[in-house]
């Protein structure tokens, strides 16, 4: 049997395999490989904060709008082309699915390469924006020089490893990203503990490891035998297939944008309330929370293909089994991470620092980040899956509803009446807020869907 024909019965595979089974297979890899890409941010910061100091951590956490803002561009390709090329190959429409590939390789250079070129120019001004002050941009500044390097190799490897999900192969893609932290953590030794470059050996480890990471995804994709594979023809830009990726992917494009925007407000306030010190410890809080967050969005990457793909063949009694049982997946996932974050901040905190007041400020951070997570995980998978099924407004509308309409206004009067301990409080309360808001507009869908469900069982 040739690679080609493995490759739609995989792809076939979505609409006619149990469930729960299907989202394990597809899950697991995505899971691992999204823990992974969280992993080696948490390293980066565990070695600058441990070897270069409390002060290094805090410029770290000052280039965080930028990582955010540079996957914002990244993940409207990249998600908005493996949803694409999902509903493609569920609708067998294999010639679609292999020109949205071309598409996807030259949108990511563009926007690599332009993003780029602009923060380059006004890198001073952009950081101190984003809450740097005279102790910490040195740092901010050097580690966003090097990111900014490789920032077409960066578009391009999670660009490559969304369309490789999408084409029924995560094993593949989640072996690039572990092969992406091993050689992170490696790198990060040689050039931090080795050779002495500080905060510029981590920026360096992470683009060298990300660039051969590439080398390998490029590779699979020349492979002819392959479904989707690189041949001539499939890289000019098409109106059509273009508008289908930004259509998808301007949702995760607005809410990393927002969350960027809400990291550069976060920052701001910390300093103007609590010190650089403050601005280093929400460093430290938001890699905890991070963690579980790529674990949920590794989950909602292994339902996006068969939600797609079943809501694209009409199976809507198999999309709902599949949205419930990761609900209830997210769930205890962050479950987990509350229970951990509440009995063992300490701990967590002296993994990134020895310094005593960066500790003490670094326990309260994750647990007041952390207190009503459990609830966050449904809010997440619900605005993944009308991501999934094409309804975008919807999911845009829950994406950025946390951020704007709840968290924006509360960082700012928070602090009014409550002064740091303000801009803490404020990331709970607009969690739980949009959660419930989530639950609402999802039991709202669920009744059409079950009418849906009723008209096609009876059609």
């Amino acid at each position: 049997m040739s690679s080609e024909s493995d490759n739609k019965q995989a792809t076939l595979a979505l609409g006619t395999q149990p469930v729960g089974k299907l989202l394990f297979q597809y899950a697991l890899p995505a899971i691992i490989a999204m823990v992974a890409s969280s992993m080696y941010n948490i390293i980066d910061r565990a070695f600058i904060g441990q070897v270069v100091g409390p002060i290094a951590i805090s410029g770290l956490a000052i280039t965080f709008p930028f990582m955010n803002l540079s996957g914002a561009f990244g993940a409207a390709v990249g998600v908005g082309s493996a949803t694409a090329i999902s509903l493609k190959l569920g609708q067998k429409d294999y010639l679609s699915a292999e020109e949205i590939l071309g598409n996807t390789v030259t949108l990511n250079l563009i926007i690599g390469f332009g993003f780029a070129v602009i923060c380059f120019l006004f890198l001073d001004p952009i950081l101190y924006f984003f809450g740097a002050s005279k102790e910490t941009i040195p740092y901010a500044r050097s580690f966003m020089q090097i990111i900014l390097l490789g920032n077409v190799v960066t578009h391009m490897y999670f660009g490559m490893n969304a369309v490789l999900r999408a084409a029924s192969k995560p094993r593949q893609a989640m072996t690039a990203t572990i092969f992406t932290v091993l050689m992170n953590i490696a790198l990060d030794v040689l050039f931090i503990l080795v050779l002495h470059w500080g905060i510029r050996g981590a920026a360096t480890a992470t683009v060298l490891s990300q660039t051969l990471a590439l080398i390998y995804q490029l590779k699979l994709f020349s492979n002819k035998k392959e479904l989707l594979h690189f041949k001539p023809g499939i890289y000019k830009l098409k109106r059509r297939l273009v508008k289908n990726i930004v259509s998808v992917g301007i949702s995760p494009f607005l809410m990393n944008l927002c969350a960027c925007l809400v990291i550069i407000f976060i920052n701001n306030q910390l300093v103007r309330y609590g010190g650089d010190l403050s601005v280093g410890s929400y460093g430290i809080a938001s890699a905890v929370s991070t963690m579980f967050v790529m674990i949920v969005m590794g989950l909602n990457q292994g339902m996006q293909p068969i939600a797609g793909y079943n809501y694209g063949a009409q199976k809507l009694d198999r999309v709902m089994r599949v949205l419930k049982l990761a609900i209830l997946s997210a769930i205890v996932i962050w479950t987990i991470g509350w229970l951990i974050s509440m009995f063992f901040p300490e701990y967590i905190a002296r993994i990134f620092t020895n310094d005593k007041e960066l500790i003490k400020l670094s326990v309260f951070a994750i647990r007041v980040d952390m207190l009503v997570t459990p609830v966050v995980g449904l809010q997440m998978v619900v605005t993944n899956f009308f991501q999934c099924i094409g309804k975008v407004k919807v999911s845009i509308f829950l994406s950025l509803s946390r951020q704007l309409l709840f968290l924006l206004p509360l960082l700012y009067t928070l602090p009014l009446f409550f002064g740091v301990n303000g801009v803490w409080y404020s990331l709970p309360v607009s969690d739980f807020i949009a959660a419930n808001v989530a639950f609402v507009m999802l039991l709202t869908y669920m009744r059409k869907f079950k009418k849906q469900l009723k008209l096609s069982e009876n059609g």
